[in-house]
């Protein structure tokens, strides 16, 4: 049921004590937006009403005690116009005595509606109910339904009178209900399952403490009304309210990007480094005995000498420190010292790795031309490879390349690299003529019969072909040191090693001279 009410009113003086008492006035004005006592907004339209409908009781505040009766509706051109006599008795007298005062002044519907819709705005437009109830009011929900006149029996032809036929509303769809139903103030689509009273929303006014013990100890009615203001008007609980008592979880584990993946170092492989001194040689044979033919029995053999080098190492330290407080270790979670330590062991093996890649570079000092231009012709990369190959087995005694050191960028020239029918050079997974197979997803491969290794620490335009045994990398890895400092309550851990390189035989490997 929806109940509406209306505003002010204005009460002349009966006529006579034994006279019928009537008032007149507007139930409900058309095509007005009212929000209702449950907080619904509701519009009706003209001819929503059956005028001859069985006659509906006229009560005070919807509280269910008729105190008269509605004798009859009008459909007006500014609302719904109504007449109603009060009965004889105490109940009706106070409320007549109440409008001579001014402290009623308006009414209120209560109505069942039968076919109704709701606008993009959430408002249920009804266009057909039926009025069960009509109450006296002060404050009214319509702002237009107002009690008019208090007078004799006869109503006040000014007041009511005959409308024009109801315009029909063809601007939304209608839901027309086959048996009476009510309205649930819920969501706009709902069908309407309980009352709404159309009587303007009251303030709560939270009640003392002595008060909330006697409606507790009366119970009933009284304490149902006022447990549900209570809760009506108890103010919401957003997060931002409380913060206090909102955890904050950690998804672990933590995230870290850097790779500390050693290319070169893993291809060329780590030497074990000696612990004493700075310093250590690395011998190398650089004058080869002499072998001949004897041109006759007795004469002398080919003469040779044979020299030993004595290259020098020399030991390079890289590392680092961090000092933390004791409060970041004891209260950090997860653990700061093992993310430390895992970050750190990640720093060292990309700094190392930069260094051999930067020294492999420069210690390759034999070169041989490259045209930047012929890039993506596989048959250039393949004369080009040839020609380096043939170059490193010449000019070291017979060895042959086993490895093709290259820069991110001229990696992904070599991973592109088609056949003239657009099919891969290096498929994943190769035909018996393939010639390697590369993909994006592996930091090495196989291309020309070489192992490709693919370094981001080389400087863009490196190519390299080489025979990774002319290279030698010398590694001790200390590790992480920890030293207590007690004067600040903290802790500084380090960790570090000892890396040296040597380019032992510089004709195993050619590198392109870019043109």
């Amino acid at each position: 049921m929806i109940k509406f009410t209306a505003v002010p009113v204005t009460l002349d003086a009966a006529a006579g004590e034994d006279a019928p008492r009537t008032i007149t006035g507007i139930a409900v004005p058309w095509d007005t937006v009212a929000t209702v006592s449950g907080g619904e907004k509701v519009m009706f339209k003209r001819g929503a009403f059956d005028l001859n409908a069985k006659p509906a009781r006229l009560l005070e505040n919807h509280d269910g005690r008729p105190i008269g009766i509605v004798t009859e509706l009008v459909d007006l051109d500014n609302g719904l116009g109504f007449s109603a006599t009060f009965a004889r008795s105490k109940a009706a007298d106070d409320v007549v005595e109440l409008i001579q005062m001014s402290a009623y002044d308006s009414v209120s519907v209560g109505a069942v509606p039968k076919k109704f819709k709701y606008d993009k705005n959430g408002v249920m437009i009804v266009s057909s109910a039926d009025l069960q109830e009509l109450s006296v009011v002060s404050v009214p929900a319509f702002a237009d339904a107002i009690i008019e006149q208090i007078a004799a029996s006869e109503h006040d032809p000014e007041v009511v009178e005959e409308a024009d036929e109801p315009q029909p509303d063809t601007s939304l769809q209608e839901e027309t209900m086959s048996q009476e139903t009510q309205v649930e103030a819920s969501a706009p689509d709902a069908i309407p399952t309980s009352p709404i009273f159309a009587s303007a929303k009251k303030d709560f006014i939270m009640p003392s403490a002595a008060e909330y013990i006697s409606a507790a100890f009366v119970g009933g009615d009284q304490w149902r009304a006022m447990s549900e203001g209570i809760r009506a008007a108890a103010p919401n609980v957003l997060t931002s309210d409380i913060p206090g008592v909102l955890p904050l979880p950690i998804v672990q584990p933590v995230y870290n990007n850097f790779i500390g993946r050693r290319p070169v170092i893993d291809a060329i492989g780590a030497k074990a480094m000696p612990q004493g001194g700075k310093v250590f040689i690395r011998p190398e044979v650089t004058t080869h005995t002499s072998i001949g033919n004897q041109a006759t029995e007795n004469n002398a053999l080919t003469q040779g000498t044979f020299v030993v080098t004595d290259n020098q190492v020399t030991k390079a330290t890289y590392g680092g420190y961090v000092t933390l407080s004791e409060q970041s270790i004891d209260w950090s979670q997860p653990e700061i010292i093992s993310l430390l330590l895992d970050d750190m062991g990640r720093i060292y093996a990309n700094e190392t790795d930069n260094v051999a890649a930067d020294n492999l570079k420069t210690g390759a000092t034999t070169t041989r031309a490259y045209t930047a231009a012929s890039a993506t012709d596989p048959s250039y990369w393949s004369a080009w490879i040839a020609g380096a190959a043939s170059t490193i087995l010449s000019a070291s005694n017979g060895n042959l390349p086993t490895h093709l050191f290259l820069s991110p960028d001229y990696w992904a020239v070599l991973l592109g690299l088609a056949d003239s029918s657009k099919r891969p050079m290096f498929p994943q997974i190769g035909p018996m003529n393939a010639f390697g197979n590369l993909t994006p997803g592996q930091p090495n491969g196989v291309a020309f019969g070489l192992s490709v290794v693919v370094d981001r620490n080389f400087a863009d335009n490196t190519i390299i072909v080489g025979d990774a045994s002319g290279y030698e990398i010398f590694e001790q890895q200390k590790g992480a040191l920890s030293i207590d400092v007690p004067s600040t309550m903290s802790r500084t851990i380090a960790f570090r090693g000892y890396l040296a390189t040597l380019m032992i035989d510089s004709t195993k490997f050619v590198k392109a001279a870019m043109a």
